[in-house]
């Protein structure tokens, strides 16, 4: 029996190669750095190779951005060099979300300088600039790498940034801190060339609360209380959104915080010799846990990577609703963190400067960024907390948001984004800003998540959200083609971990998105029995009630 060719190296299947594992094949990402030093940041923009262009400079964080004027439905019909401008988008690695007041400072004072005064949280507890110069990227490398921080590998067919809980390690819920097993994944292995080239993208969350979306990584060890070994994690693989979403899978293994370095290793070992090189398409770990099921994934990672077999444990629990600390908690200290919601993680460097100034004032200096664009300052001293809080909310950051800013988020979009069809910022922001002043007095206990996303590939988790929104061009009764979304209902984590449903032929125009949202919630809010959650009464709902 012949073994089909999905470019597997452990195969022995190294050919043909795309054009992605062709020019991976002949230098690795990390190596651009240099020549971005030496000869880009001398010769400009049109000195770059289009290979380092396109590809390697991602694994130093840079993106080119989108030509400004060019609209969405001309997206897939240009050339890549058509999109491109002359600018960048500049990913910061925040592994675990963690940054001191001192880092957000530089951030801060980079994006002023060098950004045009741009800043978004995304959920993947990063900061992203944009406008950024390759003329300027060695000073920025110099000014961020002085406190700790880099953009290595913060994007990239490699080990993207690290998720991990924005309260590790103050919270009162949680049993064991996972920092030092990020800290020890970051210290060996980002920058490392033995797991640099990968099949595609891989991500990762480590924590002991469900915080950090473990069903939608591709690796993800979530908290959990053995009955015998005490506290440690249980490991799931092969989450992933995009056009082709799948739900992680429990290995049913048991880890404890020692060996979870080790294990993280061993799976990205795993994937990079068996992960599918061949289509780019089917290059995500997802598929080949897929393929291969739990148990095959699970002996494998044992007997060829590990060298010695992890017990077997105990599922983690799961939370009604996923946790998104916004508001004011307390500490184990007896301090407090204070989460604080932008609106779809849009912000400023002079923001960020603001909130750097505002945290040290009140006596922490450590800040967290979130899974859902948010922002935490920790270690506020109970007298301290309401001074802050009004200090943040004249900079625009809500300690006590409107339910429509807490649980909306969206994607990078048409502004920058090459991939985008639509715009989902501007639009996310205007939406939150027309349902608070339309729906402040709806009768309702529960959150409804709206992501909005500029095309399918599911940045902002349109498939696990309340009404996820997918950006595409729509014809309007008039013939006229405008900007408008295809609507999921109904996904989820936690407890409705699952995919959105999708009305057959359901789109609705940018324009018309404030009345559909305020008509959905307007159903629920009325047809709901008690305790339901969105997600519940969406699978339970006429079709007429979700149009």
């Amino acid at each position: 029996m012949t073994t089909k060719n999905e470019g597997q190296w452990a195969l022995d299947q190294r050919e043909p190669l795309n054009h992605n594992e062709q020019f991976k094949a002949q230098d690795d990402g990390l190596n651009v750095r240099r020549r971005i030093e030496e000869v880009y940041s001398k010769q400009g923009f049109a000195s770059i190779h289009p290979d380092d262009l396109r590809g390697r400079m991602r694994w130093w964080g840079l993106y080119t951005q989108r030509r400004q004027g060019i609209s969405g439905g001309r997206t897939a019909s240009m050339e890549p060099e058509e999109l491109d401008d002359e600018f960048f988008m500049l990913r910061i690695r925040c592994d675990g979300g963690a940054l001191s007041t001192e880092q957000l400072r530089v951030i801060a004072q980079i994006s002023t300088e060098f950004g045009r005064d741009t800043a978004d949280i995304t959920d993947r507890q990063n900061i992203q600039l944009h406008w950024v110069r390759v003329e300027d990227v060695p000073e920025i490398w110099r000014r961020l790498e002085a406190v700790g921080l880099s953009t290595t590998e913060a994007c990239g067919d490699c080990p993207r940034v690290v998720l991990g809980s924005p309260v590790a390690g103050v919270s009162s819920a949680e049993v064991l801190d996972a920092t030092p097993a990020i800290d020890e994944i970051s210290r060996r292995y980002i920058g490392d060339p033995t797991v640099s080239n990968l099949p595609r993208k891989f991500k990762t969350a480590i924590s002991w609360l469900p915080d950090t979306a473990p069903e939608i990584n591709d690796v993800s060890f979530v908290g959990v209380v053995h009955p015998e070994l005490g506290p440690g994690f249980d490991l799931l693989v092969g989450g992933g959104l995009s056009t082709n979403p799948k739900l992680a899978v429990r290995l049913g293994s048991f880890v404890t915080l020692e060996q979870v370095p080790d294990v993280w290793y061993g799976v990205v070992q795993l994937f990079r010799d068996y992960g599918y090189r061949r289509l780019r398409h089917r290059a995500r770990i997802k598929f080949l846990v897929s393929d291969w099921g739990p148990e095959k994934f699970r002996d494998v990672l044992q007997r060829e990577f590990l060298g010695f077999d992890l017990p077997d444990g105990p599922p983690a629990p799961v939370d009604e609703t996923p946790l998104d600390h916004i508001g004011i908690h307390k500490q184990v200290d007896g301090n407090a963190y204070i989460g604080f919601a932008p609106v779809v993680g849009r912000v400023s460097g002079t923001i960020l400067s603001q909130v750097a100034d505002a945290a040290e004032r009140a006596g922490g200096g450590r800040v967290r960024l979130t899974p859902h664009q948010k922002l935490l300052v920790l270690d506020v001293p109970p007298e301290q907390i309401q001074p802050l809080v009004a200090e943040m909310k004249t900079v625009g950051l809500e300690a006590n948001p409107s339910r429509w800013r807490r649980s909306t988020m969206a994607c990078t979009g048409l502004e920058f984004c090459k991939l985008a069809i639509v715009d989902t910022k501007q639009r996310a922001i205007d939406l939150v800003a027309e349902l608070d002043a339309r729906l402040e007095h709806l009768d309702l206990d529960v959150p409804i998540a709206i992501h909005l996303n500029g095309c399918p590939n599911s940045c902002a988790r349109i498939q696990t959200a309340d009404i996820g929104l997918k950006g595409q061009i729509v014809t309007t009764a008039d013939g006229e083609q405008v900007e408008g979304f295809q609507v999921h209902l109904g996904g989820g984590l936690g407890l409705d971990a699952g995919f959105g449903r999708k009305l057959r032929a359901h789109k609705v125009t940018s324009a018309e998105l404030g009345d559909y949202v305020e008509r959905l919630a307007t159903n629920f809010a009325q047809q709901r029995t008690d305790g339901e959650r969105f997600a519940e009464w969406v699978g339970r709902a006429d079709e007429e009630h979700l149009r």
